[in-house]
């Protein structure tokens, strides 16, 4: 049973069965391997994560997994990303088939360098 208010993201993922559990850790994964100084938190009651400003958020639904990546990630990545629903700024990956992990990956690379810039220029 999912919890209405997780703690922390492990506590997020272990409130799924087993067949949702395993492609959300496959995401915090590559989340975590693509930017592995951004801070693990829960914001919106789903796994977010923080680096120089919010990277991502990620969430398992009924038939799909989301990756919450900002408007400016999906138009960086509009071919790879064409195969997928989502809105403006959402991706779903399907429930049951194989995660694009390298995609997730070059989107939160992208992400990551998208917030040192606004960083930059905040500081000039």
């Amino acid at each position: 049973m999912k919890v209405i208010s997780p703690k922390n993201i492990d506590e997020y993922i272990e409130s799924f069965p087993e067949e949702i559990r395993r492609p959300l850790r496959q995401v915090r994964e590559a989340i975590r391997k693509a930017a592995p100084d951004a801070e693990e938190v829960i914001s919106y009651r789903m796994p977010a994560y923080k680096l120089n400003g919010m990277l991502v958020y990620f969430a398992a639904f009924k038939d799909h997994i989301s990756l919450f990546a900002t408007a400016s990630a999906r138009a960086e990545f509009p071919e790879e990303l064409s195969f997928y629903k989502g809105g403006k700024g959402t991706i779903q990956f399907p429930a049951g088939k194989p995660l694009p992990l390298g995609l997730i990956t070059k989107i939160v690379k992208f992400r990551v360098a998208e917030n040192i810039v606004k960083v930059k220029s905040r500081n000039k």
